[in-house]
């Protein structure tokens, strides 16, 4: 696991000079002058210009006040001629600091001519990114050593001598992504199950996500129930999942499904071929003992009152030998259409099943489809989920107490079904959603590669061949009412430690109003717990006959903790979807503020006098604001100075991206083509950190 960055990026502030008393800085004052002198004169410039340059790249402090006072008079709909300009330095106490009236006269008078204004904007930015640069140099050189500063700093270096100047916007990233979601790591699974996964993703031409995921549900599917993960003392976590992919209609979602849980499928019929026998055998017996019992009752009943006693001893002697011959259940693994009360039965006769299916009903019946007015009955999966003792009562018969249900599901719905899930009664308030991992993948319709290769049928073989031993090796009966458990995972020293250090790094990232995933919090808070599920899934995955009896290493642990940082990524733009995100509504209210006024800059004092009925004090505003700087609607730039006048403290200010307008819809969208390309290709190792906000 990589090293933290700092949790926020260094505002980019006055650039210093560099210190040799005998060389400036790289500065174009004849070039700032041309700019200021040509918004002076054509107003309709300053749209132009903005797009080119910002205060910071004016190296004159008396230039940069000038061009705060542009952009204030333009945000209010006035005029950026040099009356008005001389009147809003004069109010903002700048006037003397700039040099007065005559000074912005000079600055007319030193424009060539205004169709060249673009030309003389980019000069400014050129002699601005080179000052950077010399300036990220100096702060890099006398840094200290902290890994994590310094890889930060030389990223931005190299950010900025790339040509990286900052000021050429990008469109705006749709809410619920953080730009391109990455691909799955199919790279972390075993080499038998992601060469299968892999092969399944190029032959149906889908993306590795959809059978990487569906690998994960069918592990646990087997594993679930028979074996726990327990990180410390004290903690443990069953190996259950809930899995669900978003892909659109027609993406052949049923031919991945088929191809990854047919193994499952098989395995499970020939467990009820072989148990068959020797449940008809029983079943029969029950029979007999059930007719035995019931003769020696009526016998009991109708004995004179001298035989009595030894009657009844014997009807309740048949009637308790009856009783012991209890009839296994057929072997039953996987289960793809339930109720909620149908699923509280198989998970009272087995202890655990796994719900599969590629279709979105399963939320259907968790909002109580046939349960109208009831509400939903959410009960079976939050505690089938955490492994919490279930209750389950059936008519006729007592009530019966699951020691450690084992639920997993694992499904393919389309987006729309996901989209406003977070409003369902039950669904977002009790952890219903937060219990999912989710995956968003690209539709890779009309990308697709005609006549692509099959599965190799060694691979199929062998995926085949590998699960049927994972779950051979796990069907062992476990009696839970006699004591006995299901086998304990632990982590190695070095992997426990790696666990702990993403644990100090993950809390500060759920924090209110500071952390990037604060918004996510309830998914989040249980990220660490999903971490050791998956690396208990991978340690068994690669360890087919045996694992159980090894500890977790943690290279196991870095490749859970890389799936990890794959589905945080997928999880903001499902989670934004569904309508989980409080600062998604709020964020879309500001960009209609901006459009309505026409705003190219503004302050936090400005926006927050805007809103004040939505929003209480101008610092609640801060996540939202992070929120449109991370998605490049925003850049936040050095806050108004105080003046000569004083008055209140300094506010932050932004800047708005011109691309803004009208580019995000008032429905959150899918996200774009992730890095990577078709077939079974994963992803570059991610780092588990908070996006800076900011300027990049």
């Amino acid at each position: 696991m990589t090293a933290a960055k700092p949790s926020k990026q260094t505002a980019r502030g006055r650039l210093r000079p560099v210190p040799e008393p005998d060389r400036q800085p790289p500065n174009n004052l004849e070039a700032e002058e041309a700019v200021l002198g040509a918004v002076l004169t054509a107003g309709r410039l300053l749209a132009e210009v903005a797009a080119l340059v910002e205060e910071s790249d004016f190296y004159r402090p008396a230039h940069r006040a000038i061009w705060r006072a542009m952009l204030r008079l333009t945000d209010r709909d006035q005029p950026t001629d040099p009356v008005t300009v001389l009147g809003e330095l004069d109010d903002s106490g700048e006037l003397a600091d700039v040099g007065g009236g005559p000074f912005l006269h000079t600055l007319i008078a030193a424009v060539p001519t205004v169709a060249n204004a673009g030309h003389y904007a980019r000069l400014v930015a050129e002699t601005a990114r080179r000052r950077r640069v010399i300036d990220l140099g100096i702060r890099l050189t006398n840094s200290d050593a902290d890994p994590a500063v310094l890889a930060h700093l030389a990223s931005e270096l190299a950010d900025t001598t790339a040509g990286g100047d900052g000021h050429s916007w990008a469109p705006p990233v749709p809410f619920g992504t953080t730009g391109n979601l990455p691909v799955f790591p199919v790279e972390v699974l075993p080499d038998w199950l992601g060469e299968y996964v892999a092969a399944v993703a190029t032959a149906t031409q889908t993306p590795p996500d959809l059978a990487g995921m569906l690998a994960l549900a069918v592990l646990a599917t087997i594993t679930a129930g028979a074996v726990e993960v327990e990180p410390r003392p004290g903690w443990r976590e069953p190996l259950c999942l809930f899995v669900a992919v978003g892909m659109d209609a027609g993406t052949r979602k049923s031919g991945v499904f088929t191809a990854l849980t047919r193994p499952v499928a098989d395995f499970e019929r020939g467990q009820a071929a072989a148990a068959l026998p020797g449940i008809t055998e029983t079943a029969v017996l029950r029979r007999i003992a059930d007719q035995a019992a019931a003769t020696a009752e009526t016998a009991a009943g109708k004995a004179p009152a001298s035989q009595q006693d030894e009657a009844r001893a014997e009807a309740i002697a048949r009637a308790a030998e009856a009783s012991a011959l209890v009839v296994p259940p057929v072997p039953r693994w996987l289960v793809d259409d339930a109720t909620p009360e149908a699923l509280a039965g198989l998970l009272a006769t087995h202890g655990r099943i796994a719900l599969l299916s590629p279709e979105g009903d399963v939320f259907d019946q968790m909002a109580g489809r046939y349960n109208q007015g009831a509400g939903p009955n959410l009960g079976v999966y939050l505690k089938g989920h955490a492994g919490d003792l279930l209750k389950v009562d059936r008519r006729g018969r007592p009530p019966e107490y699951i020691e450690r249900p084992c639920l997993t599901i694992g499904l393919a719905v389309q987006p729309e079904v996901l989209r406003g899930l977070a409003s369902r009664p039950g669904f977002g308030g009790r952890g219903l959603l937060a219990r999912f991992l989710y995956s968003l993948p690209t539709s890779l319709v009309g990308h697709r590669q005609p006549g692509a290769p099959p599965v190799p049928a060694a691979v199929a073989d062998r995926y085949a061949l590998e699960l049927t031993a994972l779950a051979a090796s796990l069907t062992i009966p476990v009696d839970l009412n006699a004591g006995e458990g299901p086998a304990v995972l632990t982590l190695d020293q070095a992997a426990a430690e790696l666990l702990l250090s993403f644990e100090r790094d993950l809390e500060p990232r759920l924090a209110a109003g500071s952390g990037d995933l604060a918004h996510l919090a309830g998914w989040a808070a249980k990220l660490a717990g999903a971490t050791c599920r998956l690396a208990a899934l991978l340690h068994l995955a690669g360890h087919l006959r045996d694992g159980w009896a090894q500890p977790i290493s943690p290279d196991t642990l870095a490749g859970a903790l890389r799936l990890a940082d794959y589905l945080t990524d997928h999880a903001r733009a499902v989670l934004d979807l569904m309508g989980a995100d409080p600062r998604v509504d709020d964020a879309r209210w500001l960009l209609d503020w901006i459009a309505r006024t026409g705003r190219t800059q503004f302050s936090r004092r400005d926006a927050h006098q805007a809103a004040r009925g939505r929003f209480r004090k101008a610092t609640d505003l801060e996540p939202v604001l992070a929120l449109l700087e991370e998605h490049g609607h925003l850049r936040g730039v050095d806050a108004d100075p105080a003046g000569s006048k004083g008055g209140r403290p300094a506010s932050p200010r932004f800047l708005v991206n011109p691309l803004s307008r009208n580019s995000e819809p008032s429905q959150p969208s899918k996200p774009g083509s992730p890095t990577g390309s078709e077939g079974c290709e994963g992803s570059e190792l991610r780092v588990h950190t908070p996006t800076p906000t900011g300027r990049r």
